[in-house]
C-alpha cells in the first residue's frame, strides 16, 4: 500500500525577522521544491514556497498571504511538507521513495526481524532502521530483495549487525526478556 503524500521537505528556523524560514528539502535537486506548487504540511495547512537564497525561503498561505514576522516563521519550525504521489515521478528500477519503504517488514533468513521506521540518508549511502533498533545498510547485499506488493524487505545482516542484540543497554535486553522478545 502506497500513501498518496510523500514528505518532500520540512520547515526549519526562522531566517531574519521578515518571516523568512531555512527549508530542508528531501527533493533530488532541493530547488525543485517550488515546482511542486501547493505544498500541505502535517497539520493540514496550504504553503506556496519561493525560493530567497540557498536553503531559505518565502512560504505563503493557501490565501496567498505571506509569513511576515520572525514569531510567524518560528511557529512553523518542523512542520513536515508533502506533495501528492501523482506529483513526483515514478522511481526508476531498484529506486524506492522512502515513504514506500517506511512500515515495510524486513525478513531474514525467513523470521520477521522488524519494520522499517525510518531510512537515514547522510551522503555515503542510505541505511534502513528497524524498530528493533538495527540499522542495515541499504545495499543490494544487505537488502537482495524489496517486495513493495506484499510490503516486505529480504535482509542479509553483515556479520558486524548480527548479535548487536546481545549488546543492546541492560534496561533494553530486561524490557525484551519480560516481553518475551529480543532486545
Amino acid at each position: 500500500m502506497t500513501q498518496d503524500r510523500i514528505q518532500i521537505g520540512v520547515i526549519g528556523r526562522p531566517h531574519g525577522v521578515r518571516g523568512l524560514v531555512h527549508v530542508h528539502s528531501f527533493a533530488a535537486a532541493a530547488d525543485s521544491l517550488a515546482s511542486y506548487g501547493t505544498l500541505t504540511d502535517d497539520r493540514g495547512g496550504a504553503w506556496t514556497l519561493t525560493w530567497r537564497a540557498d536553503g531559505i525561503a518565502l512560504l505563503r498561505d493557501a490565501d496567498g498571504k505571506p509569513v511576515d514576522s520572525r514569531e510567524a516563521a518560528q511557529a512553523l519550525v518542523n512542520r513536515k511538507l508533502f506533495v501528492t504521489r501523482d506529483t513526483l515521478p515514478e522511481p526508476e528500477p531498484d529506486e524506492f521513495y522512502h515513504s514506500d519503504l517506511i512500515g515495510m517488514e524486513a525478513v531474514e533468513n525467513g523470521a520477521v526481524i522488524g519494520r522499517i521506521v525510518t531510512v537515514h540518508d547522510y551522503g555515503a549511502g542510505a541505511s534502513l532502521e528497524l524498530d528493533s533498533g538495527s540499522v542495515i545498510p541499504f545495499t543490494l547485499a544487505c537488502v537482495p530483495e524489496v517486495d513493495l506488493a506484499s510490503r516486505r524487505v529480504t535482509v542479509s545482516r553483515p556479520n558486524e549487525v548480527v548479535g548487536e542484540e546481545e549488546h543492546a543497554p541492560k534496561r533494553d535486553r530486561e524490557a525484551a526478556r519480560a516481553t518475551g522478545g529480543a532486545a
